[in-house]
């Protein structure tokens, strides 16, 4: 079975420094849009753009689901998932470690007159910062698979859920179409280069990364981009010959079994 890393160094430590510069200089989708940045029609652009390319996201997350349950999201960037389950009725809780892109999402939720809780903090720390009311639903799309120590995020989630809550969580996929691109040296894997750390998972990793604290309900992947990107990064939106070439049905089976995104549902043991 291949291994997480389940323990901090003091260069590990370090490494939170890293992770959280990174993504403020660059935070995740923030260029979904040409408009003026933090505006109303900027903001929805961005949500716009990220269904459109990404529109498994809204089923995984079920906004409607979670009305008057209290929600907590680990990386809430600049909050598109995070207004729809706040427009959805649930009592929202964001944690993020990029100060910018929790500025934008403060903003946002602003804009938009949406009620929610914002903390900046990192995820392998949350009872340090959290209240001891505990979750319905621990949410993250996406992220902790760049913290140094991932383990501890997942032990740090077990304190704050409750015991019959829902844990839903994207990781990267290790045996996926884009992994082998940038192994091949043909892609990244973030828009901007030079990610501190971004961990691929295999089925096996993702067991041992919960094991002992949650069960797996579900775990399917999901999601290959499919448009060329010289044309993307200009909002237009042509597929790749090979992909373009594809049935729907057999695109969608490629995503199922060599999609990028790891998509879990999980529940506490």
């Amino acid at each position: 079975m291949a291994s997480v890393n389940m323990a901090i160094s003091a260069s590990q430590e370090a490494d939170i420094t890293a992770v959280q510069a990174y993504w403020d200089r660059r935070p995740c989708n923030v260029r979904h849009s040409r408009a003026e940045i933090g505006t109303r029609d900027y903001f929805d652009e961005v949500e716009a753009r990220k269904y459109f390319v990404e529109p498994h996201i809204p089923e995984f997350a079920r906004f409607e689901h979670w009305t008057g349950k209290r929600v907590l999201e680990i990386g809430c960037g600049i909050g598109t998932d995070a207004v729809n389950f706040a427009r959805a009725g649930a009592n929202y809780t964001g944690i993020e470690l990029s100060e910018i892109s929790l500025a934008l999402t403060r903003k946002r939720f602003q804009i938009y007159g949406l009620q929610g809780t914002f903390h900046n903090c990192n995820a392998e720390k949350l009872t340090a910062t959290l209240d001891p009311e505990p979750f319905d639903l621990v949410y993250s799309f996406g992220v902790i698979h760049h913290t140094p120590d991932q383990r501890a995020v997942i032990e740090q989630i077990r304190q704050v859920i409750r015991n019959d809550g829902e844990l839903r969580i994207m990781l990267y996929a290790r045996h996926s179409w884009k992994s082998v691109m940038i192994d091949a040296g043909f892609d990244q894997p973030e828009a901007q280069s030079g990610c501190p750390i971004a961990t691929t998972y295999s089925y096996d990793m993702i067991v041992e990364l919960l094991s002992g604290l949650f069960r797996i309900e579900s775990a399917q992947q999901e999601h290959i981009f499919p448009y060329k990107i010289e044309k993307y990064v200009r909002y237009e939106y042509e597929p790749e010959p090979w992909f373009a070439a594809m049935p729907p049905e057999m695109f969608k089976a490629l995503e199922r079994r060599l999609g990028w995104h790891y998509l879990i549902v999980a529940h506490p043991i």
